[in-house]
């Protein structure tokens, strides 16, 4: 993972990588098939080490949906400097990969859930804090997609150089974050929440 998220998946070489771990470079195909199917493994064992949602304080939980996504949104910046290689490796696979492996990484997502977003969903629906009119699956996918977006926003100046002050203004990010919650809150909130 590490020579992945120094590296970036374009620039990082299977030959590079089997002389730091002393291996042969015919092992590492032997196991992974190749470069992509090597970066795949890393990709999921770097967003199985991620919180889920759910992994808030209790505190936190009881206070519903959208204080839940508050904490993790607040704390993105102190989670990526915890866990700086699988973030990077997630962020790199989200953005910097080759067709073929974003469609294995996004069969991964749907099939593995790995951040606990369709729990997460359904805690919310039984809270009626989000719509239960839309099919559960389509609520979490319109999450995972808008929170993993917004979250690089807020670290990465070049996926998003307008929408956030760079190096971050902490009271602009709060402000942010609260209008970013706003538009999720409308646009699947349930009725109690719109």
């Amino acid at each position: 993972m590490r020579h992945f998220a120094e590296r970036g998946y374009h620039d990082a070489r299977i030959e590079d990588l089997a002389v730091e771990l002393g291996v042969a470079k015919g092992s590492i195909f032997q196991y992974f098939g190749s470069k992509s199917g090597l970066f795949l493994e890393c990709y999921k064992k770097a967003a199985h080490s991620l919180p889920k949602y759910l992994d808030c304080p209790a505190n936190i939980r009881d206070k519903g949906f959208f204080e839940v996504l508050r904490y993790w949104l607040v704390r993105t910046e102190h989670m990526l400097h915890e866990d700086w290689i699988p973030y990077r490796v997630v962020l790199i696979g989200n953005y910097g990969v080759e067709l073929a492996v974003k469609r294995e990484i996004n069969r991964f997502l749907i099939a593995d859930d790995p951040y606990g977003s369709a729990a997460v969903v359904r805690f919310a629906i039984t809270r009626g804090e989000v719509r239960s009119d839309i099919d559960t699956a389509m609520i979490a996918s319109i999450l995972e997609w808008t929170m993993e977006r917004f979250q690089d926003a807020l670290l990465t100046e070049e996926l998003d150089p307008g929408l956030f002050p760079h190096p971050g203004d902490p009271e602009k990010a709060k402000i942010r974050i609260q209008q970013f919650l706003t538009i999720l809150r409308g646009a699947i909130g349930g009725k109690a929440e719109r």
